[in-house]
């Protein structure tokens, strides 16, 4: 018997319309930061949200200036050293593939690692703060957060969220597949970084100590530029934005190292002294989720410190995988085991 219902359903208008109230979103085109127009904060109207722009660009470029050691008023010295943040969001933070905030604000919240947890910009930003600024984090209610807040967002415009950035953090290179040399890495340091750097890794100031104009070009290693805590302190990390962002001039279409070279000094400059961060034992609380390049323990089974600080990454590589299926199948027996035996 045909019920009213089924005879509604056969009315073609009908069903195209519930066809199309059920299928699936279409998926989002990917947005290529390469060759995307930057936003203009000059195009902006007069007001407070203009402001706020113009004071989280001027942060992002000039973060030693404004919350540096060396300000004036003590209570603003947040940042521990005399970076800035372009100093790797290159182009004030725009750069494809020198992790541009671009995007950022689309893909937030978002689950992160290091703290097995769902993270807000915010938190990201006192990330930053803690680890690459080696200084302490923004309240969340300050000015100053807000500011990088809405200049993210602002770099963010027109990229909706769930889709795919081209051109969002760096190139995912491979590594090769061997120990880094340090001494090869003090060799390519010597012919390519150390006129902008300077021999001894501590950069070339704007001005002088104390009068917290930063640097033309940063300090590497030292008391003054980022911590063990922050992610350029990880080896692979660190290739691949030396790779297609260093030296000066280089891009992800134009790297100036070959993956040897990059790889080698970027563990020439990580076997360099920098400050300390406490408490590294809680980063990764999921230990699975704790990269192959982070030299701090615990250890993957049979691996030593310094493979996890200089490699060779590959077999770690493996050694996770394997270690993550045999957590999955001890996941999937312990449900079995649990479930009424009217469901087995």
């Amino acid at each position: 018997m045909t019920t009213a219902f089924q005879k509604l359903l056969a009315a073609p208008a009908l069903a195209l319309l519930c066809t199309a109230a059920f299928a699936a979103p279409e998926a989002l085109a990917p947005v290529n930061l390469v060759g995307r127009a930057v936003p203009e904060i000059d195009k902006l109207p007069p007001g407070q949200y203009r402001e706020l722009v113009q004071y989280g660009h001027e942060l992002t470029t000039r973060t030693f200036a404004h919350i540096g050691p060396e300000v004036q008023d003590v209570r603003r010295r947040l940042a521990g050293n005399n970076l800035a943040c372009a100093s790797c969001h290159q182009q004030n933070a725009t750069k494809p593939f020198a992790m541009p905030w671009s995007g950022v604000s689309a893909t937030f919240p978002q689950y992160r690692g290091r703290e097995d947890d769902i993270s807000t910009v915010e938190e990201r930003v006192n990330g930053c703060m803690e680890r690459s600024m080696s200084g302490k984090p923004l309240a969340l209610d300050s000015r100053e957060m807000k500011a990088f807040v809405t200049y993210i967002s602002f770099l963010s415009q027109g990229i909706p969220v769930g889709a795919t950035v081209q051109g969002a953090g760096m190139v995912q290179s491979k590594m090769p597949n061997r120990r880094a040399d340090t001494v090869a890495g003090g060799k390519v340091y010597e012919a390519k970084c150390a006129v902008c750097h300077g021999a001894d890794g501590q950069g070339l100031r704007a001005g002088k100590v104390g009068d917290a104009q930063g640097y033309t070009f940063p300090p590497l290693w030292g008391n003054d530029t980022f911590n063990n805590g922050a992610g350029m302190n990880r080896l692979i990390m660190a290739t691949r934005f030396i790779k297609h962002n260093m030296p000066l001039g280089a891009s992800h279409e134009a790297p100036q190292l070959s993956d040897d070279e990059a790889y080698d000094v970027a563990a020439f400059m990580l076997s360099k002294p920098r400050p300390t961060k406490a408490n590294l034992e809680v980063d990764f609380p999921a230990r699975w989720n704790k990269p192959v390049d982070s030299a701090f323990p615990p250890y993957l089974l049979g691996a030593t410190p310094d493979q996890h600080r200089f490699g060779p990454y590959p077999p770690l590589v493996e050694k996770q995988k394997q270690m993550m299926e045999q957590l999955k199948a001890g996941a999937a027996a312990e449900r079995a085991n649990a479930a009424p035996k009217s469901a087995r």
